[in-house]
């Protein structure tokens, strides 16, 4: 099964709202998702992103894949930095 770290639209017509959630590659954008660990409003900008870093970085090592739009967000976050250290350590 192939896991993506993507975004999940939630909100009313051009007030967008998205959840940060892990999911199935091949489900919808909307469906069901294996867990869910942030939030992000566009509307305040990338730094009101909320994130679970421990959640991120845990799906991150388990081969989660994020999508462009996750992976800019992490690498603004710090995330994608310390999942690069840990890496590093674990060699």
């Amino acid at each position: 099964m192939s896991v993506k770290i993507r975004l999940t639209r939630i909100g009313r017509h051009k007030e967008s709202i998205y959840r940060i959630v892990v999911s199935d590659s091949r489900s919808a954008r909307d469906a069901r998702c294996i867990e869910q660990i942030g939030y992000f409003d566009p509307a305040k900008g990338e730094d009101s992103a909320l994130i679970n870093e421990e959640l991120a970085l845990k799906w991150l090592t388990r081969g989660a894949q994020p999508s462009d739009t996750i992976r800019a967000l992490f690498t603004r976050k710090g995330i994608m930095a310390k999942y690069a250290e840990s890496k590093k350590e674990a060699k």
